[in-house]
């Protein structure tokens, strides 16, 4: 398993605005139908990567524990198809129904937006307040596949929780590690 951490994209950076399809309804989604009035949460996934693999029930959680108008959550697959074909938008479709996302998972063909948010890894997360300055990038929390310690969410869930609750966001992240994600050539 290849280990790529994430770039740690500068705290207060604005979200970048994306248009992307929504590989279960059909429908073209942007960050402005997603974002929450206190917390957006943008993921950076896939279907292969076993470290996407290890926290997927937590995502399928947050899904549950979160929701619009006041926290936001969009999971996007930038990831080359042509390379990975289980990463293709049926095969999407077929995980996001299978554990019941309760959120929208979108493609990035072009893999311009995973550019614009400077991703590097899958899974990576970043999360902004209602202003849609990020707050947070990195990691879930300390889980790691083989690594014996339980999935929690806890890192992501500190950062909605402190803006639900209109506290500051503690800055000491940690970098979110995982398999790169694979670009075309």
């Amino acid at each position: 398993m290849a280990k790529t951490e994430s770039t740690m994209l500068p705290l207060g950076t604005p979200a970048p605005d994306f248009k992307l399809p929504d590989t279960v309804s059909g429908k073209t989604l942007t960050l402005e139908e997603l974002a929450g009035s206190k917390a957006t949460l943008v993921m950076f996934i896939c279907n292969h990567c076993p470290f996407v693999k290890h926290i997927l029930a937590e995502l399928v959680k947050l899904g549950e524990d979160y929701a619009l108008p006041e926290v936001g959550i969009v999971a996007i697959s930038s990831n080359d198809v042509t390379g990975y074909p289980q990463d293709r938008p049926e095969r999407m479709k077929e995980l996001a129904e299978a554990r019941g996302f309760r959120f929208p998972y979108l493609h990035d063909e072009s893999q311009n937006t995973a550019r614009a948010y400077d991703a590097a890894c899958t899974p990576d997360f970043y999360v902004f307040d209602g202003d849609r300055k990020l707050v947070y990038r990195g990691q879930l929390d300390d889980s790691r596949p083989n690594n014996g310690i339980a999935v929690t969410g806890a890192d992501v869930r500190a950062a909605i929780n402190a803006l639900r609750s209109g506290r500051p966001v503690d800055a000491d992240q940690k970098p979110s590690i995982g398999c790169n994600i694979k670009w075309r050539e």
